[in-house]
């Protein structure tokens, strides 16, 4: 009777807090590089560039800064008539599942494919992979490209 009583307990736990999370190992600029994958040096936009996001700059980005993270990055070209975003955003370390599909809702709700003003993304995306939220803001084959090797990371 105890040991049912105390396994009903975790679940009911295990249900209020919601499952973690996997860790997608890897540093972000590493990860980033392999996002690039199978996209040829000449279609990559010019003066392709990774910036380390931080409280104060993340908004120019993502659109918000309502969400809790841990680290973040973004490549875009230098170069300010290429519509070409890509953010990769590491969710802190006690982040749920339900916390990850909150923070795609309100980036999804923010992110500006035309925040170059003189050009738009044709495609945005939006995505997890265990700890990591994708955003991606481009032309149709890079973001489909960079989504899919997304999804393969373990």
């Amino acid at each position: 009777m105890k040991t049912k009583l105390i396994i009903l307990i975790a679940c009911i736990l295990l249900i209020l807090t919601g499952c973690g999370v996997k860790h997608v190992d890897g540093e972000l600029e590493d990860i980033m590089n392999e996002l690039y994958n199978g996209i040829s040096e000449e279609k990559l936009p010019m003066m392709l560039q990774n910036t380390e996001l931080t409280e104060e700059n993340i908004e120019n980005y993502i659109g918000t800064k309502d969400i809790k993270w841990s680290e973040a990055i973004a490549s875009e070209s230098m170069v300010g008539s290429i519509a070409h975003s890509v953010v990769l955003i590491r969710m802190s370390e006690d982040a749920n599942e339900k916390d990850i599909e909150e923070a795609k809702e309100i980036i999804k709700e923010n992110a500006n494919p035309n925040k170059w003003i003189c050009v738009t993304a044709d495609k945005v995306d939006v995505i997890s992979n265990g700890d990591l939220i994708l955003l991606v803001m481009s032309d149709d084959e890079k973001v489909t490209t960079i989504s899919e090797n997304f999804s393969k990371l373990n």
